[in-house]
């Protein structure tokens, strides 16, 4: 190579080397301070797009698992109620069973169908109260035939409610509805609210005989309501393994991101080191390239 001075290319190497040290020591320095091995898409354009997919499909989960959470939530808040009706339930069957039997006269059978009739609206009370963010759950709003399609069905004001869960809304995988049967006096076919042409019996107990075939519509009652919590109770159970599969998928996934995004710190403070010691390297080999061209200026000195 010959000495020159109108071009330092050795100095020019050197700068070059520099900047491609530097750069690289300024990437494992972002990548160590923030943990992320893809912190752009210049470091994995395809690992970043699959990342992002997988974030949020995990944020989506998360949100499911919250949603099954919230679903949960709104059974147990039937199912308390209905606990409630159980023991309005019993008090009326225990009341029918006193008008039942021959010792009381007409008078005091219409004494205890007062209080009879009043179990009976406490229970339409209940099941009429009892909503769960504004959704009622035990008047006869979340009964019907439970949708088949895809239709977002579940977000009609009245019918089976749609729980979603999943990451997506084409299949039934990513979601099930929820039925409640009606829990109101009227549905139970008792007290003054039931219909006459299907009740048979448990409208009234003032008369003896009234009394007596109240017993069985009340049995028949109490199935029904047994039947709604044992729903419930299964909805319950179903909602808890729910969460519990997409707490696995979300972890699963989770730890595939992380293979992807984030930073393998031994490997990448091995590269740090190396970056640093080739920068530190190129820095002082610039400073001595940049002085060479002094030599050129001795030998024209000496030649004067």
């Amino acid at each position: 190579m010959s000495l020159v001075i109108n071009h330092n290319l050795m100095a020019m190497n050197a700068a070059r080397n520099l900047n491609m040290s530097y750069g690289q020591l300024a990437t494992s320095t972002r990548r160590l301070s923030s943990g992320l091995r893809v912190g752009t898409a210049a470091d994995d354009a395809a690992g970043l797009a699959i990342r992002e997919l997988m974030r949020s499909d995990v944020s989506t989960l998360n949100q499911g698992i919250r949603n099954a959470n919230d679903a949960i939530s709104m059974v147990q808040t039937a199912d308390g109620a209905l606990q409630v009706i159980d023991e309005k339930l019993i008090r009326m069957k225990e009341l029918a069973e006193q008008a039942a039997t021959g010792t009381y006269n007409s008078d005091q059978r219409l004494i205890i169908d007062s209080e009879y009739q009043a179990m009976a609206s406490e229970i339409t009370r209940i099941a009429t109260a009892t909503d769960f963010n504004q959704v009622h759950l035990l008047d006869g709003t979340l009964t019907g035939a439970i949708p088949t399609d895809h239709d977002g069905s579940g977000l009609q004001p009245s019918g089976p409610m749609k729980i979603h869960f999943g990451t997506g809304n084409d299949s039934s995988e990513d979601y099930y509805f929820i039925s409640i049967g009606g829990a109101t006096a009227s549905h139970f076919g008792i007290g003054l609210a039931a219909d006459s042409a299907t009740s048979q019996g448990g409208m009234s107990i003032s008369t003896q005989s009234l009394a007596q075939a109240a017993l069985a519509a009340l049995d028949a009652a109490i199935i029904s309501k047994d039947k709604i919590r044992a729903n419930l109770g299964a909805l319950q159970n179903r909602l808890e393994n729910t969460i519990s599969n997409l707490q696995i998928q979300a972890e699963n996934l989770q730890s595939a991101e992380s293979r992807i995004s984030d930073v393998d710190v031994a490997t990448e403070m091995t590269e740090f080191v190396r970056n640093q010691i080739l920068t530190q390297s190129a820095v002082a080999m610039l400073a001595q390239a940049n002085s060479l061209p002094r030599m050129a200026m001795q030998l024209i000195g000496g030649g004067g």
